[in-house]
């Protein structure tokens, strides 16, 4: 299994970034899929979560209203779209598959290598 995640880069405070995670080695449509991030110095945390069918979204209370999650199954791509950037979203992001629609990263089988975001204020 392979998670792909692309899409990161220095933004300033107030932009945005649209991050892409492709995934391949596994029945894509089969997993419900979520971001975690991690700042330097801190414990991963849940950023979003996204349904099989992507009919259900679920956001961390810090980024409900500035990000939004979908997925497109026929691409095996799940992507985050990140507006109104704060310095503190500053992490790497990386994306999961797993089998519930939570915050919990044990419910998440796979997780793939991430994409630095970096915002400047």
């Amino acid at each position: 299994v392979q998670l792909q995640a692309s899409g990161g880069g220095l933004v300033q405070a107030g932009g945005s970034l649209r991050l892409s995670c492709a995934a391949s080695g596994l029945t894509f449509g089969s997993y419900v899929m979520g971001w975690f991030r991690q700042a330097p110095g801190k414990e991963r945390e849940f950023v979003a979560a996204i349904s099989r069918t992507g009919s259900r979204t679920y956001y961390a209370d810090s980024v409900k209203g500035r990000f939004t999650i979908s997925r497109d199954n026929a691409k095996n791509t799940v992507y985050l779209q990140t507006n109104i950037l704060k310095p503190e979203d500053t992490a790497v992001y990386n994306c999961a598959a797993g089998s519930g629609l939570n915050y919990k990263i044990s419910d998440y089988a796979y997780l793939g290598q991430g994409t630095l975001v970096t915002v400047s204020s």
